[in-house]
């Protein structure tokens, strides 16, 4: 498989602009067409095996799209997008002294040949490994959907992933009966179907690194407001708190029954109950307390708030969505502090209408620097 060339260096760069992305051109031309001919071959020959694929199988064909998208990161960066105007205007300046004929040559090799490859190349990339894990016989495991999403984010192609993610936990699975492949439903409730927190970060970032609103939106949604993830949570983080709280009757009853032994002043039997209650008193007052002032924190929120009246065990349950949409908020929105709340325009308008469905606040005056 073929590998990016190493960048130019700068004493080796031309004169004009134009004329280095022509020489990237020629020589992205012939890397990244063998490039998508060694994916398309490798796509083709997943798609054509018989029966169901291995876990191996599939792993070694999504890291075939894997070794390919990692030839192409490094043009992303050498050959940026840039805007009609931006590029008009540069060539026009830079073309001052030079024919015209020849300055609208350079310019369409420089403007939309390589840039044009690398789309391409792109494309080809993330279409073969979204059809090798939407193949009805691949079933998908955490392991296939943390690949696949990697290599998404090296290309910065986002826009597959809410499907992807939603595929993980519904997907059938294929079984072998008598010879031929049958489909078993799955639950997607079911607490091993929710996303893994590195991966749902992963894919995130990938969205919010191509500022694709929808994709940030559609990750969300498919990673932590699921009912798998929230039995997953439940699971994970209040299964052994509530265990222990559970026990603590038992445990506090024997303390007490001990405590009894060591006065002779009213009758044990009393003694054990006063002790049982003092020590139960003092257990579930403090829990509670810690507790509360453990789910009504807020100095880890920055723009996204819960809206008054939220009660307290949904801010505990969906605190990983609030910090995502976070995020989320932040990327989209002004870096300075005392610039928030001048943002406008479509996308910031609909993700406060969003935010304002989901009980949650953008922008909170009481909550923003200097208006406290």
């Amino acid at each position: 498989m073929s590998t990016a060339p190493t960048a130019y260096p700068s004493n080796k760069i031309p004169q004009h602009p134009w004329k280095f992305f022509g020489a990237i051109a020629t020589t992205l031309e012939p890397d990244l067409r063998k490039l998508c001919e060694l994916v398309r071959k490798s796509r083709g020959r997943f798609l054509s095996t018989d029966g169901i694929p291995t876990p191996q199988l599939i792993l070694a064909a999504l890291r075939t799209c894997q070794g390919a998208a990692n030839a192409i990161h490094p043009y992303l960066a050498q050959i940026p997008p840039r805007s009609p105007m931006t590029a008009s205007t540069a060539s026009n300046l830079l073309s001052l002294d030079l024919d015209p004929a020849a300055s609208g040559t350079a310019k369409t090799t420089a403007s939309a040949n390589a840039p044009a490859l690398v789309r391409d190349a792109i494309e080809c990339v993330s279409t073969s490994a979204y059809a090798i894990v939407a193949h009805p016989p691949v079933f998908i495991t955490p392991e296939v959907l943390d690949l696949y999403v990697t290599i998404q984010a090296r290309l910065g192609r986002p826009e597959t992933l809410p499907d992807v993610l939603e595929l993980f936990a519904s997907k059938p699975k294929p079984r072998v009966v008598d010879g031929a492949i049958s489909y078993e439903p799955q639950n997607p409730k079911r607490a091993d179907r929710a996303i893994q927190a590195s991966t749902a970060e992963a894919a995130l970032n990938c969205a919010i690194e191509a500022r694709d609103l929808d994709a940030a939106l559609g990750v969300i949604e498919a990673c932590y407001t699921t009912e798998a993830f929230v039995r997953q949570k439940l699971l994970k983080k209040a299964f052994l708190p509530v265990s222990v709280f559970g026990a603590a009757p038992f445990a506090a009853y024997g303390l007490a029954a001990t405590l009894s032994t060591f006065q002779n002043t009213i009758e044990p039997a009393t003694a054990t109950k006063y002790a049982f209650a003092g020590v139960m008193a003092y257990v579930g007052f403090t829990a509670t307390i810690g507790m509360v002032a453990a789910i009504t924190a807020n100095d880890q929120m920055k723009r996204v708030t819960w809206a008054p009246g939220t009660p307290l065990h949904t801010r505990w349950l969906r605190e990983e969505e609030r910090v995502a949409l976070d995020d989320v908020a932040c990327a989209w929105g002004f870096k300075e502090k005392w610039r928030h709340g001048e943002e406008a325009g479509p996308e910031w308008d609909g993700l406060r209408e969003y935010l304002g469905l989901k009980g949650m606040i953008l922008d909170r005056v009481e909550f923003m620097e200097g208006m406290s």
